[in-house]
Order: structure tokens, then C-alpha cells, then sequence
């Protein structure tokens, strides 16, 4: 009568046992990959990893059971590898600068003793005048403007220039005697006058 007292605690005896067992058991794997230093648990990339497939698109041969070895599925985890190959990217140039452009030179003719530079569809005339005062270079443009590019007066003369970038007079000027450069633009071509003033 008293045996049959212990046998439903020596079933939960037994079946407490086996449970025990079993989960030591499983986790076996992750309990000897621990540090055995700090007693922690390793990293998730320190345990195996599940078979990779080759480039040829076969599996590796899978292992072969070993039945007193229980595993248990290992969590998948995206992380970057530094084997892994980063994309590239080619630049056609260098950092911060723009892609090169080829331009062409402007075409340069000659006209009426103007040498003439063409650029944008606008033209640019340069010419140079000498006098006895002087030498004055002038420039000019399709669009009417006049400029003074330079003017260098001969012994005993000074420079004077006046007027505007329309209607521009330099003066190669001395004591008794003076010439003067009148350029302006003039029904759609350059326009030059060189006179003398004085004896």
C-alpha cells in the first residue's frame, strides 16, 4: 500500500529528469560556444553559419547526422561583410568638377583692314591707327560698342580720351598741333575718322 503512495512522485521525479536532460542537451552548441572567460554568451557571428550555395548553383554535400548531436536553427542576421564587394561607381572626372567640354576656337577674318573674331554670332573688330601724335587701337562690336585698347602717344604728345562707348574721340595732343581718333559704330559697320587740328 505504501509503494503505490511513491509512484506518481517518482514519475514527476523521472519526467523532471528527462526534461532536464533533453534541454541541456540542446543547448549544448550554444552553451560551448560561450566565452569561457566571461561566461557570456557568444556573438551571433561566431556561430556557424547555414551552407551557402556555390556559384555553380550546387549545394555543398550536406553533413551527416550525428544522432547523440542535437542542433538547433541558426538565426539568420543581415549584416554586412567586409569580404563582401561594395559597388562601384566610375566618375568621368574629378570631384566637384564639371564634365570637360570641348569648345571651339572663334573664327577670325579680316575686313577692311579690320581684323574681325567671331564668337556667339557676335563679331569683334580690332584695328590700329597711327598718326603723328600716335598710335590708337580701337575695338568694336556687332552690338555698337566702342573701346579703347590702347593708346600710345609719340614724343612731345599726351593722351586725352573722351565721349562714351558708343561715340569714343581720343586726343594725341601738343601745344600747336593735336590729331584726334573718332570711332563709332555706323550703319552696321565700324566707323573711323582721323583728322588734325592746328599747324
Amino acid at each position: 500500500m505504501r509503494s503505490s503512495r511513491w509512484v506518481p512522485i517518482a514519475g514527476w521525479c523521472v519526467a523532471t529528469a528527462t526534461s532536464i536532460v533533453l534541454s541541456s542537451v540542446a543547448l549544448s552548441p550554444v552553451l560551448n560556444a560561450a566565452r569561457a572567460d566571461s561566461g557570456e554568451l557568444p556573438d551571433i557571428d561566431q556561430l556557424p553559419a547555414p551552407a551557402a550555395v556555390s556559384e555553380t548553383g550546387a549545394a555543398p554535400p550536406p553533413e551527416t547526422a550525428d544522432p547523440t548531436r542535437t542542433t538547433r536553427p541558426t538565426p539568420s542576421r543581415s549584416r554586412p561583410s567586409s569580404a563582401d564587394p561594395k559597388p562601384t561607381s566610375k566618375s568621368p572626372s574629378a570631384p566637384g568638377s564639371s564634365p570637360a567640354t570641348t569648345t571651339t576656337a572663334p573664327a577670325t577674318s579680316t575686313e577692311n583692314g579690320w581684323t574681325v573674331t567671331t564668337s556667339d554670332g557676335v563679331k569683334t573688330y580690332v584695328k590700329s591707327f597711327t598718326t603723328e601724335g600716335g598710335v590708337a587701337v580701337i575695338r568694336m562690336t556687332s552690338k555698337g560698342i566702342v573701346s579703347l585698347v590702347t593708346a600710345t602717344p609719340a614724343d612731345g604728345y599726351r593722351v586725352e580720351k573722351q565721349g562714351s562707348d558708343v561715340n569714343l574721340a581720343v586726343y594725341f595732343i601738343r601745344t600747336e598741333k593735336g590729331f584726334i581718333v573718332h570711332a563709332q559704330w555706323w550703319n552696321n559697320e565700324p566707323f573711323v575718322e582721323v583728322s588734325e587740328v592746328g599747324s
